[in-house]
């Protein structure tokens, strides 16, 4: 194991564990059904496994574009337009992210300058704030 001269010190040191780590925690701690992440009681299908090996074993298997595989893209833009009638560019408006936090976090980095207020509305999801911060700007709670 690397010894380090130092430990390596957060740029966010008052940031405490996310809202689904403690209702996660709790929920298993008192036995109850923990709502907070979203966590399935089942496992997927056999076949989406079957898919995914089969597109995995056809060279699907690597890093896609930044914004995402086009496939995808395209496929979100036909559900949108379909369920709400809406029509985006799949090059230039839709881009695939890990998840919502990363989504956040990508959308503060691309629009908050250094020194930039940020109006948030608490309650706030736990990932404004510190997106906020990280790149210099400031949050200004709203009630």
């Amino acid at each position: 194991m690397p010894n380090f001269p130092a430990p390596i010190e957060s740029r966010l040191p008052w940031v405490g564990t996310t809202i689904f780590s403690v209702m996660s925690r709790l929920a298993a701690q008192h036995g109850a059904l923990n709502l907070s992440q979203g966590f399935p009681d089942f496992s997927a299908p056999q076949a989406l496994f079957d898919l995914v090996a089969k597109h995995m074993h056809a060279g699907a298997n690597q890093y896609a574009l930044m914004a995402g595989a086009l496939p995808l893209r395209e496929a979100i833009a036909e559900k949108v337009a379909v369920l709400y009638g809406l029509t985006f560019d799949v090059e230039q408006e839709i881009t695939v992210t890990a998840g919502a936090t990363q989504a956040i976090f990508t959308a503060v980095a691309a629009l908050v300058r250094p020194g930039d207020e940020v109006i948030v509305f608490e309650p706030v999801y736990d990932s404004y704030v510190p997106s906020i911060e990280l790149n210099g700007g400031r949050a200004v709670p709203r009630g």
